[in-house]
């Protein structure tokens, strides 16, 4: 594609079905990551009793190590691992051609995951939670002269300011009603700040769940439209980077819990 088009602009949208399951990776993958060699997942004694009942109401199979043993579990990071290998070696394929075209000085490049992926943090695996192992994801553009170029940004973000992004960069205006704000900003300055709030949602059967994350915070709200029952959940990253302790259940956060609803509300 790249030797048929290489004289025209051109848009390619690639999608890499790996690591998604079932994880199919050539041996050599596989070798890369030695069974012996893979620590489990820590999760501290107790970890699941402040998590909501809608929370683990979503899916309850994929808590629990979904009924996993230890060799198993290795096994499937095993699995996990060498998938995302072998599909980082696409990626790699299809950056060297544009090198070796000369392309891509010219190219403007996103990387980016539909979601997270749970290993076994919190005993849950796969996806559909608002944890931020399942939220979180790899979002790297490449912009040809761009200062902020192989560089961390700081700034929150999410997938809607992806398409505004690229329209700003090819000198495009996208629609009114076109959601999302363009990254270009921290493309010029890594370091500075960018949005205040970043939102998740998700809906399973009856359950209906939202959060939000703020530089510091993630906030999630529950609620059973079955029996109409809510819940919260609240962690602070800068002191619990792994979840591990819900705050909104604990005295001394009520102007937190206040702000992060009043977020979470205002769209």
């Amino acid at each position: 594609l790249f030797e048929q088009h290489r004289s025209e602009p051109f848009f390619l949208g690639l999608g890499f079905l790996r690591p998604h399951l079932p994880f199919v990776a050539p041996s050599k993958f596989y070798d890369l990551y030695p069974l012996a060699s893979l620590p489990l997942p820590y999760n501290p004694p107790g970890d699941l009793d402040d998590i909501p009942a809608a929370s683990k109401a979503v899916r309850p199979h994929l808590w629990g190590h979904m009924r996993m043993d230890e060799p198993r579990i290795r096994e499937a990071l095993r699995g996990y691992y060498a998938s995302t290998s072998f599909m980082d070696d696409q990626v790699g394929r299809v950056l060297g051609g544009l090198e070796s075209m000369g392309l891509a000085k010219n190219t403007i490049v996103v990387f980016w995951g539909d979601h997270g992926w749970n290993l076994g943090e919190h005993t849950r695996w796969q996806k559909m939670s608002l944890l931020e192992d399942s939220a979180r994801v790899p979002l790297i553009i490449s912009v040809p002269g761009a200062q902020g170029n192989g560089q961390k940004a700081r700034g929150l973000v999410e997938f809607i300011d992806v398409y505004p992004t690229l329209a700003e960069l090819c000198g495009l205006k996208p629609p009114a009603a076109a959601e999302g704000r363009s990254l270009t900003p921290l493309l010029r300055n890594p370091r500075r700040n960018f949005k205040k709030a970043a939102y998740t949602q998700l809906d399973y059967e009856s359950i209906e769940g939202r959060s939000v994350r703020t530089d510091r915070y993630r906030y999630m709200l529950w609620k059973d439209t079955k029996s109409g029952e809510t819940d919260e959940e609240l962690y602070d990253h800068t002191a619990d980077p792994g979840e591990y302790r819900n705050l909104s259940r604990l005295a001394g956060h009520e102007k937190v819990l206040r702000e992060h609803r009043g977020l979470l509300s205002a769209i």
